[in-house]
């Protein structure tokens, strides 16, 4: 680890941060955008246990973390966190109070319209390049936030995001998205994972995607996607199962000066890696790509309950040992993180 000589307990705090483009995604046209924050607490921290879903009844396992607990003393580097498509921040808490206790604040967002706790909307599914505003939302609000401010150090800055995060975290390393790429790219490939409608918006076809992209609400938003939304600081990169990849021209990728580190499963129907990150790694050589035999997409999410498995199907079907994903991917984002920031100040 990086940033921190022991094993941390960690904090989590959660807050709204506030951007345009959040109110043309959410369902009820709110300009808001649910933050959490993990972060090193002071040693005496107690933790209980995070879960998804009822608290009698849970159906993901996630991690364990401490409500507001007092920042560990220090000044720490800062991880911006994306889930993927129709996820939330708390489905990515494995990863981020992993990385929190490694010496890291990491700042996760709910995407509005996107997300598993709202409702799904068109626009959350279409411009998902404003995923990035949400990023910079939260991480301007916990710049303002008087407890966590003094503590977060934004000058060594990360993005890591999964699936969808992966795309979310490219665009605010700088990569510029090319909408008619994607959409070219799934005409010809349409049983792809990423072109056929997802679990989480299943109407969603290609066909109306191109309707409603096109529509007078959505048609001025779309128009930007090219534009560069970069997060200024951003040092290093890291994508957990990337998907959409196809959206980003190589020689657009090949732009990115950040190290970049990629996990990804062989097992992956979702986002196959033949058509996601293995662009990414030919366009960037330099990057790491680590494979996981066997892994499917879903193993990067938190565990499933016992009950989840008798809920949920799809999402609790792993094919691996879903501990040993979640280590592997922790051990390769510190290896990024740890060589890319400097150490605590």
């Amino acid at each position: 680890m990086s940033a921190a000589a022991t094993v941390l307990p960690v904090g989590e705090r959660h807050g709204v941060a506030h951007t345009p483009s959040a109110a043309v995604r959410d369902a009820e046209h709110r300009d808001s955008v649910r933050y959490t924050v993990w972060y090193p607490a002071q040693a005496g921290a107690q933790e209980t246990a995070l879960t998804i879903g009822p608290p009698d009844a849970p159906l993901f396992e996630v991690g364990t973390a401490a409500a507001n607990a007092p920042v560990a003393k220090g000044r720490w580097p800062v991880l911006l966190l994306s889930h993927g498509n129709g996820g939330t921040a708390r489905m990515m808490g494995w990863f981020g109070t992993a990385m929190a206790r490694a010496g890291y604040v990491v700042i996760a967002v709910d995407h509005p319209g996107n997300n598993g706790v709202d409702p799904m909307t068109e626009a959350g599914s279409i411009l998902m390049w404003n995923r990035v505003d949400d990023l910079a939302a939260g991480l301007a609000a916990v710049q303002a936030d008087p407890v966590l401010a003094p503590h977060a150090d934004a000058t060594r800055l990360g993005v890591a995001g999964y699936s969808a995060g992966g795309f979310t975290a490219l665009v605010a390393a700088g990569a510029r998205p090319a909408l008619p790429r994607l959409l070219a790219f799934c005409r010809a490939h349409p049983a792809d994972g990423v072109c056929v409608p997802q679990a989480e918006n299943p109407t969603l076809t290609l066909a109306r995607r191109m309707i409603v992209a096109e529509t007078p609400a959505l048609a001025p938003w779309t128009a930007k996607a090219g534009d560069d939304r970069a997060i200024a600081g951003v040092s290093a990169v890291f994508l957990i199962a990337p998907a959409m990849i196809q959206a980003f021209a190589p020689e657009d990728l090949e732009k990115l000066t950040q190290p970049v580190s990629m996990i990804v499963g062989t097992a992956d129907t979702v986002a196959a890696p033949d058509s996601n990150s293995d662009s990414v790694a030919a366009a960037l050589p330099q990057a790491t790509l680590t494979r996981l035999p066997a892994v499917g997409h879903y193993d990067f999410l938190s565990r499933c309950t016992a009950l989840g498995h008798a809920r949920i199907g799809a999402l609790c079907q792993g094919t691996s040992d879903q501990q040993a994903t979640h280590d592997a991917t922790i051990r390769e984002a510190n290896a990024l993180f740890s060589a890319a920031l400097p150490a605590m100040r």
